[in-house]
């Protein structure tokens, strides 16, 4: 979420973070797990992509393993039309102010991929339906310090996403060697705040406003294989994404010019 000067400006200011109360947070993954979930991942991967498929949201469960992967700067595209399909709840939810498409741009230009970590979850059609913006402090003598922003597309909720986006975030700061951990958030949004308060965030509000923070455990070993096993399966899971999709696309394009045969076989001569 923006920052308080953020909010009140109408600008991101992320990585200006204030200090506050901690607590423990435990390692999110573990290893072995996302291996053997890994074996169930690619379960129905080859039906055709449809449009507004699946179940209402309140009867989905989330996957067993959800690939996350960083996104680089060949994928800012794909976040602008993100944040732009978010309706302006939403909008005022993720930023703290009703974003204009124009904000929202410049926000999406001035991300530094260098600096801070984007994470994406992709669906079949390579649309982009949920992202986090882990943004690290611009400020020397808070270098340990870490922000976190999260937006799912409404078509996508309901399965956990925001939560698996948070535990990903959570792990990458422990090994980056990052020790606290902040969201900041409107009162009102409270997928956001849950989501921190279950992870043993302390949550503090002020008015409209509410701030969560975290103390975060040094890295381990495992949390350093766990990433590294979770970003080779997210990229190994985008690239065959890729492929599946160029797959459909053709076969899209051979049904169209065989209809389009058939069409001119039909039409009786003139």
């Amino acid at each position: 979420m923006a920052t308080k000067r953020g909010r009140d400006e109408g600008l991101w200011n992320f990585g200006q973070i204030s200090l506050g109360k901690t607590l423990i947070v435990c390692s999110m993954f573990e290893t072995m797990d996302l291996v053997k979930a890994s074996l169930e991942a690619g379960k129905g991967l080859l039906r055709p992509p449809t449009e507004g498929a699946g179940p209402p949201a309140e009867s989905r469960t989330a996957p067993v393993l959800v690939p996350i992967r960083s996104l680089g700067v060949n994928h800012k595209d794909r976040i602008a039309r993100h944040l732009l399909a978010l309706d302006p709840h939403d909008r005022y939810l993720r930023f703290g102010f009703s974003a204009s498409d124009e904000q929202i741009q410049r926000y999406v230009d001035s991300l530094n991929f260098e600096r801070d970590e984007i994470f994406g979850i992709y669906n079949r059609r390579l649309e982009l339906i949920a992202m986090a913006h882990l943004a690290s402090s611009v400020d020397p003598n808070l270098a340990a310090c870490a922000e976190f922003g999260v937006s799912v597309l409404k078509s996508a909720r309901g399965r956990g996403y925001g939560a698996r986006l948070f535990d990903r975030a959570v792990m990458h700061a422990r090994n980056q060697g990052v020790s606290r951990f902040f969201i900041y958030a409107l009162s009102e949004n409270t997928a956001m705040l849950r989501i921190a308060s279950k992870a043993g965030a302390t949550v503090e509000r002020d008015g409209s406003e509410s701030e969560a923070h975290l103390n975060l455990q040094p890295a381990t070993l495992d949390t350093h294989l766990s990433e590294m096993v979770a970003e080779q399966m997210a990229q190994s899971d985008y690239r065959i994404k890729v492929q599946v999709k160029q797959f459909w696309d053709f076969l899209a394009e051979v049904q169209a010019i065989r209809r389009n045969i058939q069409d001119a076989q039909r039409r009786p001569p003139k």
